[in-house]
């Protein structure tokens, strides 16, 4: 096999591309930053139990593992970060009050969880820690919202559901963690005859409430049927109650409903949310509220947050234009390397062009030249037909 073969799933990112993610990686972090959200960098891998203590089975299967050979303990390459940063509010900041906190950095995938998905996209979240009120939730979307709006992403659909509705409708039933399972995939997949088959030994009203609940999704009409299918369930009805609340602040975003999602990692417990954008394979940004992470941590804190893959953005938003830049020759002149060592300092992108190498093309938009005019190097603008 050639040495240059990576595995599947995991590709190099070149100059265009890796320009484009990092824009947009920088755009975002700003972006987070004017809601007050602190950037954090947690490490890559630590110690399994950590990474893995109130995650869910789906998360385990996704990390990566290996020994570590200073302590002989299992380490883990982080699938997903909100762990990590959920350790970080319990049990480094350990404050009070709200804490805001923002990340960006790679989380690595032992499968690719969609058809051509890539095993280590570039994660980027923000989270908030510390407020129980739907007033964090709506805040947490509002950043996710602007964070599409600031690259030109206007047209998206909403789709919320609720961690707590299912649970509730099996709080009195005994069920093998096996059959929860099952019963939990064929929710989420719409099959109504394995929700019948799974179900027919539960108590009557339970059975009803499953079956009722697969076809629970479309517009806001949903939560009506929902109201008055569910009423007997008080948690269900103030998921129910939550999610109006959240429809009517977001009265002019495209909305769905899907009281069956069950997609994603085990630890959310309230209100959770997919954005779907033309384009991508799936939803874009998943997030909602996690209140039980941080209590393997010795602090139980209400949170709320949401990630998404830049590398799977940068695939279905607009192009960005390339950099301006001004094309200097190389040289060895004291006032030709002054000239180009101001104009650096004025945050401008200073190409030196190699002797032999004057006709070949890079990434950047050269439309500006660095000229040496009676003894004098001043800038002039390049001529359009030469300039391509």
């Amino acid at each position: 096999m050639s040495a240059w073969v990576l595995p599947d799933h995991i590709a190099d990112v070149l100059p265009s591309e890796a320009r484009h993610i990092e824009e947009l990686r920088r755009l975002y972090l700003d972006t987070a930053r004017g809601f007050g959200y602190e950037l954090v960098m947690p490490p890559l891998l630590e110690y399994l139990e950590s990474l893995l203590s109130g995650t869910g089975r789906a998360l385990d299967l996704q990390t990566f593992k290996l020994v570590d050979q200073l302590s002989g303990r299992t380490l883990g390459l982080r699938a997903d970060t909100t762990p990590q940063v959920a350790r970080i509010d319990a049990h480094l900041l350990n404050r009070a009050g709200v804490t805001r906190l923002c990340y960006c950095g790679p989380v690595l995938h032992t499968r690719p969880d969609r058809p051509f998905a890539t095993r280590e996209p570039l994660q980027f979240g923000a989270e908030i820690y510390g407020h129980a009120g739907i007033e964090a939730d709506l805040e947490v979307l509002h950043l996710a919202l602007d964070s599409l709006k600031a690259v030109s992403i206007n047209q998206f659909t909403l789709d919320l559901s609720d961690a707590r509705i299912v649970p509730a409708l099996l709080a009195h039933v005994t069920l093998s963690a096996l059959e929860r399972d099952a019963l939990h995939n064929a929710l989420a997949a719409k099959d109504m005859s394995s929700v019948q088959t799974l179900s027919k030994d539960l108590p009557a009203n339970v059975r009803e409430a499953l079956v009722a609940l697969v076809g629970m999704y479309g517009d806001a009409s949903v939560l009506i049927q929902a109201e008055k299918a569910f009423a007997a369930w008080p948690i269900v009805l103030q998921a129910l109650a939550e999610m109006r609340q959240i429809a009517a602040d977001l009265s002019d975003v495209a909305l769905t409903f899907d009281l069956a999602d069950l997609r994603g990692y085990a630890y959310y417990s309230g209100v959770r949310f997919a954005i779907y954008v033309q384009g991508a394979s799936d939803a874009l940004v998943r997030g909602g509220r996690y209140d039980e992470v941080g209590a393997v941590f010795g602090r139980k804190r209400p949170a709320v947050g949401f990630s998404l893959d830049l590398k799977e953005l940068v695939s279905v938003v607009p192009q960005r234009p390339l950099k301006a830049a001004i094309r200097a020759p190389w040289g060895t002149a004291k006032g030709l390397r002054e000239a180009i060592a101001r104009l650096r300092a004025q945050s401008e992108t200073v190409v030196c062009v190699l002797p032999g190498h004057e006709s070949e093309v890079d990434e950047f938009n050269c439309d500006r030249e660095l000229i040496e005019v009676a003894g004098q190097w001043a800038v002039q603008a390049v001529p359009a037909v030469q300039a391509l």
